[in-house]
């Protein structure tokens, strides 16, 4: 699933960005008042912005993990962009 930022990392970069650290730091953040480092599970738990929370996780890992991917001279964002031009046909580089 979607939901699949997990450890001490990716964690207080959410919260960096996002969370309670960005409110603390500049004054402003999406989720001022929930402190991810403090309490990782709020992003499931967090009754009034759950939805959304869920929904702006899922795209922080994608962009953190997916899109950043790069290993053994093979990079995530030039296989798509490979991809793209060459009309989208083979999506092997996927699974």
């Amino acid at each position: 699933g979607v939901l699949s930022t997990r450890g001490t990392c990716n964690i207080g970069k959410l919260n960096y960005y996002l969370g309670k650290s960005a409110y603390e730091r500049r004054g402003e953040s999406r989720f001022p008042g929930i402190d991810f480092c403090s309490d990782p599970a709020a992003i499931c738990t967090e009754a009034l912005t759950s939805e959304e929370l869920r929904w702006i996780t899922g795209m922080f890992e994608w962009t953190e993990r997916i899109q950043s991917y790069s290993r053994d001279g093979w990079t995530y964002l030039n296989q798509l962009k490979d991809f793209v031009d060459d009309g989208m046909k083979d999506d092997s580089f996927i699974s």
